[in-house]
């Protein structure tokens, strides 16, 4: 991870309000532009009430059999990430990503 030494920091009565960073930073910081989540997807994560690895399973019409065997864990450790564990490592989300045929920016909360 690299250190940002060009912030500038506005502040407001006194305390930090605004960090403006250089332009390319901010850009590099964005989601990529073809990174993206189908309706019928985000309606299962608002009105389902689902995490987004459960949302996307259930979309695609995958068991978590399936997806639990092509990301190498088990079926069991994919319920309880269905279940509503949060912060997932990154080498988790990549794995379930690529056993879904996703981007790992689609499946993370």
């Amino acid at each position: 991870m690299s250190t940002l030494t060009n912030v500038q920091f506005i502040e407001q009565n006194g305390k930090p309000a605004f960090a403006v960073i250089p332009y390319e930073e901010y850009l590099r910081l964005l989601p990529p532009e073809d990174v993206a989540i189908p309706h019928e997807v985000v309606g299962l994560v608002v009105r389902g009430g689902m995490n987004l690895v459960k949302a996307w399973r259930t979309y695609l019409e995958l068991t978590q059999v399936q997806v639990a065997k092509k990301a190498g864990m088990s079926q069991a450790a994919l319920s309880q990430m269905e279940k509503g564990e949060k912060n997932l490592r990154t080498k988790t989300l990549k794995k379930l990503a690529a056993a879904m045929g996703l981007d790992v920016e689609q499946i993370r909360d």
